[in-house]
């Protein structure tokens, strides 16, 4: 009999632990998808709420970063948008939008050496923002280091 109230309470544990998971996976899936649906909606003081809830059930949620980092582009705290943007590449190294967000950065502080490195990197991982390594080319033509003899 105490045999089969022990097997009984640890099958009891093994399904509050598996609800309990579940239930935790399905909130930060909610806060993912109510984060993307406020920031669509340009509401970035809900949205930011909600990534950086998610990113508290999901630590290394990429996308839930790369938001952040746009949504403080938008509110200008360019510190708060590089460290996001820089722990999106570090959890997704192969991130176009991410590498992107980056370049322009750099091109806005005319980093010259910096911008010439990630283009090399942007080249090999674009997929969908191609297009746009014509105009990294002629944005970095205007602050390529002049020859000492011009």
């Amino acid at each position: 009999m105490k045999l089969k109230k022990m097997k009984n309470i640890k099958t009891l544990i093994l399904f509050l632990t598996a609800g309990i998971f579940l239930i935790t996976n399905a909130n930060s899936e909610n806060f993912f998808a109510e984060a993307k649906k406020k920031y669509d909606e340009k509401s970035f003081e809900k949205s930011k709420f909600l990534f950086q809830r998610n990113l508290v059930y999901n630590p290394k949620d990429a996308k839930s970063y790369l938001y952040l980092a746009k949504i403080f582009a938008n509110e200008e705290n360019e510190i708060e948008q590089i460290k996001n943007i820089n722990t999106t590449l570090l959890l997704e190294p192969d991130n176009e939008e991410a590498m992107f967000i980056l370049i322009e950065y750099e091109l806005k502080k005319s980093n010259y050496s910096k911008v010439n490195e990630l283009k090399e990197s942007f080249i090999l991982i674009c997929d969908k923002l191609c297009n746009e390594k014509k105009n990294i080319e002629e944005s970095l033509k205007d602050i390529e280091p002049k020859n000492e003899s011009e």
